[in-house]
């Protein structure tokens, strides 16, 4: 009896094993494959693409279960402590270096956007009489001309366009704010490589000389939106400032899903700079996450369907867009046809302090 006992036990003891060990099998990333869960910070401005179902299913089938929250680029360092999240997602490479207990030296980049300015037709055309828009050598999309926005802004010009009485007041492009926002922290550091000879601003004196002169970007624009997101809908709902400097991505996305008004022109600065949506690191887990987002081809497609431009696919975003929304909003097919200049960064404390000194403060 105690020998039947003693082997009922033992199997039992051996089953508990087992279940134990099927249980640790699926959770995290192990040699068995199972599905690892990871959660992590992004913009507001990739928002659409990881609540996508199509997305969260290509995920699944990558044996991936995703969770985000959502966070300005510049307030992700402040959140990812304590092994809250897997991985972040900024909107600015030179944002994501800020970010503590990366686990990888070299981030993937899956996809990026550039940087645009966005104008309803009427207004592209009191551009064109002002002197600041231009078309392509080929005709396909419009050129801002950057140099001349920037003299026209510190000479404080008005509209002064009689074809145009709705526009009044003067010229100046709406940003988020760049104390917490990518996209306008890029559109200072563009502006002041512009304003300092077309060289990066390299030390703590330039960046406040810069930030200063830089004021008169963001004095005209008042209280500002914290997200790119927020900026789009007001500019569309006409409720916001007529002309808006955002990602590439936020009209594309629309325009690809039909709600884009046909009138809506994006415009590309002929120097500008790029926003680099990297993944940043922080446990392991991370990693299948980051190649997932490079490598697989369900995910590189839905990533140019929200308005992207995928790093492994260049050719992605004018073939999920299609020729009819290229040529009705004036998309530029590839980057490289833009020819455009690409203004340099500089390094995060530096940008704080252009930051600071552009927005009120000394520096």
């Amino acid at each position: 009896m105690k020998r039947l006992l003693g082997a009922v036990l033992a199997v039992g003891l051996i089953a508990g094993v087992v279940v134990l060990v099927q249980q640790n099998c699926c959770h995290g990333s192990g040699p068995q494959g199972g599905t690892v869960a990871v959660s992590g910070l992004i913009g507001s401005e990739k928002t659409s693409f990881f609540d996508d179902p199509q997305v969260a299913k290509a995920f699944a089938d990558k044996q991936l279960t995703v969770r985000t929250d959502h966070a300005g680029s510049w307030q992700m360092a402040g959140l990812v402590g304590r092994g809250k999240y897997d991985f972040a997602i900024p909107a600015a490479d030179v944002i994501g270096k800020e970010i503590p207990d990366q686990v990888t030296t070299v981030p993937v980049r899956p996809f990026y956007s550039p940087l645009v300015v966005v104008a309803r037709q009427a207004t592209v055309a009191a551009l064109e009489t002002a002197g600041l828009v231009k078309s392509s050598d080929d005709g396909r999309f419009e050129v801002f001309k950057t140099a001349d926005y920037l003299a026209a802004v510190k000479q404080r010009k008005t509209w002064n366009d009689p074809n145009h009485p709705e526009l009044r007041g003067q010229i100046y492009l709406s940003t988020t704010d760049p104390q917490s926002s990518a996209s306008a922290a890029l559109y200072l550091a563009a502006m002041a490589y512009l304003d300092n000879n077309n060289s990066v601003v390299a030390d703590q004196g330039q960046a406040v000389k810069e930030g200063q002169a830089l004021k008169v970007l963001m004095q005209p624009q008042g209280a500002l939106l914290a997200s790119s997101d927020q900026l789009m809908r007001d500019f569309l709902a006409n409720a916001g400032h007529p002309l808006i400097w955002t990602y590439e991505s936020e009209v594309a996305e629309r325009a690809h899903d039909g709600t884009l008004p046909d009138d809506v022109r994006v415009l590309y600065p002929d120097i500008t700079i790029q926003s680099d949506h990297t993944v940043v690191e922080l446990t392991p887990a991370a990693h299948k996450l980051a190649l997932a987002l490079q490598d697989d081809p369900k995910l590189v497609k839905l990533e140019a369907d929200h308005g992207f431009r995928p790093e492994s696919d260049p050719d992605a975003f004018a073939r999920e867009m299609g020729d009819k929304v290229v040529t009705t909003n004036h998309f530029a097919p590839n980057v490289a046809d833009l020819k455009t200049a690409q203004a340099v960064s500089p390094s995060s404390d530096l940008l704080k302090d252009l930051i600071t000194a552009a927005t009120g403060g000394t520096g």
